[in-house]
């Protein structure tokens, strides 16, 4: 069976943090602005939050690539819960020396190696999804950062019914706060015009007309993530139709049936 050019295109829509993938818009160059130019703040702690899927991640693994260059800094993608793993890792971060497997790092000791490199050096550690840390592990990291030698960039979810920042573990330590955003619906039509055109399909980013965001956004309500797979979907079904039912489909545009059938697939509509 010959391949459709359609499978390529959904999975420029596959939701990975990649930096390849990354897509500048006004409003996320302006958060990535503010955060790193907070970086070169006396700030002990920086917080990066939104509701899930507004581009936290994307945004701390651009911060990564752009600067890993320059300054002493260090990721950690996903959330380390194991104490003891979560230390091993700060430690082997800032020593560049390799913990054997079955020993352990003593926090007290962590914070007398933190406090000897004060005035030497900043390190930084961007830190994902810390919503899923445990407050004792939390608590380490406020120590860590109030040695003033490690700075750390969290992100966390914004949810419904908790101020994040008003948590008692944040005020007194973090200065700035980001918080990202759904995209309007200019924002979201920029954002997959430029997915599309950087890998190549100017043809097909011309076949999203303006009303097909709004339509896309009336569901989505302009999260990246929500968006994302919506427009897999919709490429999705292209796929098939391109493979086994082509005259079926459009190439100047996209049918609004098409669109209809991925939000009933997805569960947008109830048919």
């Amino acid at each position: 069976m010959s391949k459709s050019k359609y499978s390529e295109i959904k999975n420029i829509f596959l939701d990975t943090v990649d930096n390849d993938n990354y897509v500048e818009l006004d409003s996320t160059a302006f958060n990535y602005k503010i955060l790193e130019e907070s970086l070169d703040k006396p700030l002990k702690m920086i917080l990066l939050f939104g509701r899930p899927g507004t581009g936290k991640s994307m945004i701390l693994n651009r911060l990564y690539h752009n600067l890993r260059g320059s300054r002493d800094i260090h990721y950690f993608d996903a959330p380390i819960l194991s104490e003891k793993e979560f230390l091993k890792n700060i430690y082997e971060s800032m020593s560049s020396k390799k913990i054997p497997q079955n020993m352990r790092v003593n926090f007290d000791g962590l914070l007398k190696y933190c406090q000897q490199q004060k005035g030497k050096r900043e390190v930084i550690f961007l830190l994902d999804e810390c919503q899923l840390y445990s407050e004792a592990l939390m608590e380490k990291i406020r120590l860590l950062a109030d040695t003033r030698v490690v700075k750390f960039v969290i992100t966390l979810h914004k949810t419904e019914n908790e101020d994040i920042i008003a948590k008692e573990h944040f005020k007194t330590r973090i200065w700035e706060v980001v918080e990202l955003k759904n995209a309007d619906v200019d924002d979201l039509e920029v954002y997959i015009q430029k997915k599309l055109i950087q890998k190549g399909f100017v043809e097909v980013a011309n076949m999203i007309t303006k009303k097909d965001v709004k339509f896309i956004h009336n569901f989505t309500k302009g999260n990246f993530r929500e968006t994302n797979k919506f427009l897999y979907t919709v490429f999705n079904i292209y796929e098939y139709y391109d493979l086994f039912k082509p005259e079926k489909i459009s190439t100047q545009r996209i049918p609004k049936k098409i669109l209809e059938m991925a939000a009933i697939k997805i569960g947008y509509i109830h048919d």
